[in-house]
């Protein structure tokens, strides 16, 4: 296979490359964190309003989407950012190809749902509701050709149409909820016959979190409309074999991330030990302190938004390696500061879940730690895309996926869920050793793994010392949190925020 042949990303700025992948991670953050932000108020609704055991059905089905989702995207999207810069055909070919396979793909996917839903249901033991099944389908299908179209915007450098219509999405998905969940269901039960009222039906109950997502999807996809132009350019077929040699690795990769990102939402009804209508509560609960995690898991994904196509368009430059390692570096120290800002407050974070969720918010440390390896694996994965070693990548994917489902069959059988949480900070710590290991001896980046390894240490330490000073000390949680974040960001100016200032001083 034909190696690499980069463009230079940085523009008119070719000195700079840690602040441009910066803007523009701050520009996919901002619509990660808005748009988010938005859907984060979500969780507040859905556990005031919602019972654990019917709020763990929508987190039963968003794990299965979660798995669904990387298989019907097929890995085109990074395989689009490998054959866009490489030789041979153009980009608009190659967008081309990949875009009618999704299509066509996601047709059939949609029509076996249509045909097999009453079957599925009863199989997953929601037999009462087969609807879910169509419309959980649609959403996925209108995704993932959406995906694609996402993917050109990022190639393209349009960070700002990609953010707005993502916050649009989001926009268009908590104002729908908000107005069947709240509105509706109040004019309902003060004027049933009002039209209102009529929309609310309480058979369908959860059913509208996917009915809003859907007409959200729906949305989006309107909006996208002008980056499938070029659908008709052409149909590559040995181009497509050579794109589905490469990406299918990353459905592999994908597939195995999501097996660490979601099964124990899928599998923990099942794994359990108690009768169903409890660990639908248990999954629901469980699930909404997950949610506290997601400042962590924002950032990673506007991260990985803006670091992909950075990562794939700086290889050629002759300081790309050090580069990388300057990112990781800048990249934890932040992701160490929303450990400490989420787990420092979580007295005032346990807000945003419902009185009957909190009885698990032992387990948001947890949580918060393993999406920090996370972070580190996402960034220390390049080794195998830039060498195009997809298969050893996927099979650094696959032994994460086993250590999740050998400690989740361990674990939760005997501690619950926060089994669950610890297996994920196994898994995410042990693939990022992994990869790391790998990719030294394949793709060798000088990482300081030693200041690496200190400040996910000092947060460690800064956390469990604001404990420590309020047992012994019965200070007010807020004292206590903000001296140890200001310690954190003194300890990570001192030894890298000065340096990096002098660097910007210097160009």
């Amino acid at each position: 296979m034909a190696r690499l042949r980069l463009a230079n990303p940085i523009g008119r700025n070719p000195l700079n490359p840690l602040k441009r992948l910066a803007s523009q991670t701050a520009i996919y953050g901002l619509s990660s964190i808005v748009g988010r932000f938005l859907n984060y108020l979500l969780v507040p609704l859905f556990t005031y309003y919602f019972a654990p055991a019917e709020y763990g059905v929508v987190s039963e089905f968003y794990a299965y989407m979660g798995f669904l989702a990387v298989l019907l995207v097929f890995g085109l999207e990074t395989g689009y950012f490998r054959f866009r810069e490489g030789d041979g055909s153009t980009p608009a070919i190659v967008y081309a190809t990949a875009l009618r396979a999704l299509v066509l793909a996601n047709g059939l996917f949609l029509l076996l749902a249509l045909s097999f839903q009453d079957q599925v249901a009863n199989l997953l033991q929601h037999g009462e509701h087969p609807e879910y099944i169509l419309w959980t389908a649609a959403i996925l299908a209108m995704d993932s050709v959406g995906a694609l179209a996402f993917a050109r915007l990022r190639a393209e450098n349009r960070p700002a149409r990609f953010a707005l219509i993502k916050v649009i999405e989001i926009g268009v998905n908590v104002l729908l909820n908000l107005f069947f969940i709240v509105y509706c269901r109040q004019a309902q039960e003060a004027d049933p016959g009002s039209l209102a009222g009529q929309l609310w039906n309480p058979a369908i109950g959860v059913g509208y979190i996917f009915i809003a997502n859907l007409a959200a999807s729906g949305v989006k996809l309107l909006l996208l409309t002008p980056q499938f132009r070029g659908f008709l350019a052409g149909f590559d077929r040995e181009l497509f074999s050579s794109m589905m040699r490469y990406s299918l690795p990353m459905v592999v990769i994908g597939f195995a991330g999501i097996i660490n990102e979601m099964l124990d939402r899928a599998a923990l009804k099942y794994l359990l030990p108690h009768d169903l209508e409890t660990n639908m509560a248990q999954l629901g609960i469980y699930s909404a302190c997950y949610k506290l995690s997601i400042l962590m898991s924002l950032f990673i994904q506007a991260f990985r938004y803006a670091g992909e196509p950075f990562f794939f368009a700086y290889a050629k430059e002759k300081d790309a390696r050090q580069t990388y390692a300057d990112v990781l570096r800048y990249f934890l120290i932040f992701c160490v500061f929303i450990f400490l800002l989420v787990t420092l407050y979580l007295d005032v974070f346990k807000y945003f879940i419902g009185t009957a969720y909190r009885e698990g918010l032992h387990v948001v440390p947890v949580l918060l730690l393993a999406n920090l390896f996370l972070g580190l694996y996402v960034n220390l994965s390049i080794w195998y895309k830039l060498s195009d070693r997809t298969l050893m990548g996927a099979g650094v994917s696959l032994a994460g996926a086993g250590i999740t489902v050998v400690l989740l069959l361990w674990l939760v059988p005997r501690f619950g869920y926060e089994g669950a949480a610890w297996a994920h900070l196994a898994c995410y710590s042990s693939m990022a050793l992994i990869s790391y290991l790998l990719g030294q001896r394949y793709y060798p980046v000088p990482y300081e793994v030693k200041r690496v390894l200190a400040y996910i240490l000092a947060g460690i330490g800064v956390y469990a010392g604001n404990r420590w000073l309020i047992d012994q000390t019965g200070l007010h949680h807020l004292i206590t949190g903000t001296l140890g974040l200001g310690l954190f960001l003194g300890i990570a100016y001192r030894f890298d925020g000065r340096r990096l200032l002098a660097r910007q001083a210097r160009r």
